[in-house]
Formats: structure tokens, sequence, C-alpha cells
């Protein structure tokens, strides 16, 4: 324990005399390279020349910039400035060119995320994922596709199809109206059903809606046309045949049909 104290007093003794000793070392010579190589100026090319009757005396001057220095140091010191802090100097343009390219970098960056971005809400649009959260589907194709998505694919009977009655729907089914009306909502059906299930751009998807609606006003429109001119055909055969009394099968005979028609006339001669 006491050899450890010694050692100790030692040791902070001499720190303490190594700190009084330590001088703070100012060379000219070198605070002028200092100052070379920063941005302060281009010169002061110490140590410098002592002449006596023409010849130099300072062989410090003699062996760094005279005749006796090495021919790299008298090419630096007549060489052009090349002080890297300097306005033109290296390491200002380092700095100013990496400027440039986190400049750039950010001008990547702000396309990269545009381009992302855009891709995100092209996704949105393409997928058929969110396309009931379209606003121009909420605000006018919904309403105005509702009788499409509302009608049955394969009607059955005249109230499916919309139809007056029994008698007209058979009357249209055996003269094949029911089958081209049945294809053409096939298509129409077919136009809705990839329009809201497929992937698309938005504007192709609208598309597809606007010509599923055309093509459904003029499946209305057939069918109202249709519809109307088989119940007036109906209507005129049954005005003839009350006019005429026409009957599809009879039993009476030839001589019961004369004395019949001759009941009907004998007042009129």
């Amino acid at each position: 324990m006491k050899k450890l104290n010694i050692c100790l007093l030692i040791t902070l003794l001499s720190a303490i005399v190594n700190a009084q000793t330590v001088n703070k070392l100012n060379d000219p010579s070198i605070v002028a390279q200092h100052k070379r190589m920063t941005y302060e100026r281009w010169g002061d090319w110490r140590p410098y020349p002592k002449y006596f009757l023409g010849i130099q005396t300072n062989f410090a001057y003699a062996t760094v910039w005279g005749m006796w220095a090495p021919k790299r140091n008298r090419e630096y010191k007549r060489g052009e400035d090349i002080r890297p802090l300097k306005p033109t100097g290296l390491q200002n343009r380092r700095l100013m060119e990496l400027k440039i390219e986190e400049l750039e970098a950010n001008k990547i960056k702000t396309s990269a995320d545009t381009i992302y971005n855009r891709s995100v809400q092209d996704f949105a649009h393409w997928t058929s994922t969110f396309v009931d959260a379209d606003p121009l589907w909420l605000l006018y194709y919904k309403r105005m596709l509702s009788p499409v998505r509302n009608f049955p694919s394969t009607p059955s009977n005249y109230s499916d199809w919309k139809i007056k009655d029994e008698k007209t729907y058979e009357i249209m089914k055996s003269t094949g109206k029911i089958k081209y009306l049945q294809e053409e909502l096939d298509i129409i059906k077919d136009k809705y059903r990839m329009s809201r299930t497929m992937d698309m751009p938005r504007g192709k998807r609208f598309l597809m809606y606007h010509e599923t609606l055309i093509r459904w006003r003029d499946f209305e429109r057939s069918l109202r046309a249709i519809n109307d001119k088989t119940t007036l055909l109906l209507t005129y055969r049954n005005l003839v045949k009350d006019k005429y009394n026409f009957k599809q099968h009879t039993s009476k005979t030839d001589e019961q049909i004369i004395e019949s028609v001759m009941l009907k006339l004998k007042d009129k001669y």
C-alpha cells in the first residue's frame, strides 16, 4: 500500500513538471503553410531569403525554397494557386458537386415518390376492388344501370319480361322474338358484368358503363315495340274474328250452314 502511494505521487509530480515545461509551438513557416492551404491567400513563402553581398545567407530558405531545395518545392512555389478552399478550389468544387448531387437526388426521390403515388392511384382505378367507391359510379351510373342489374338474367314468363299477358308472351315466343331478346339481354348482362369485375383503366370502365347503358336503352325500346306490335296484332285478330264470327272447328253440315245464313238474311230482302 505504501509503494502504491509513492507511485501515484511520482506520477502526479511528473505530470505537473511536464505541464510546466510544454511550450506552445508557433512556427511562422507552418502558419504560412496553413494560410496557403486555406482560403486566405497564396504566398508568404517563409522562411524569407537573406543576402550579404549578393550571396544567400539564410540556410533555411536555401534548403526549403532556394537552390538547395528539392525540385518539387521550387515548382510548388512557382506554380499556380492550388488552395483547395479558394473560391474555385478543389475542395469547394467537391462540396458544390456534392450539393448538386444532393439536389439531383432529391429531384429523383420526388419523381420516384410521384410515380409511386401515381401508380397507387392507377392501381386503385385499374382494380375492380374499389369500383363501388368511385364518385362517378355513385353519382350517376349506379342509378342509371340499376334496371340492368335488377332485370332477370333468364326471364321465364311474361311477368319477368314485363309483357302484357301470357298470350302475348306465347306469340312472341313462337315467332322467335323472345329468343332474339334473350340473346341481346345476354350481351348486355355480360358487358355489365365485365365492366364491374375486370381490371381495366378507369376511363375504359366508364366507356363500358356508357355502352351498356346505350345498349340497354335500345333493348328496352325493342321490347316495348315488339310487345306493342304483338298486342296490336292480337287485338286486330280478335276484332276480325268477332266481326265475321270465324270458327276454327265446326260440326255443322253444309245444309245447316246454309240454313243459318238464310235465317240471318231473311229480314234484309
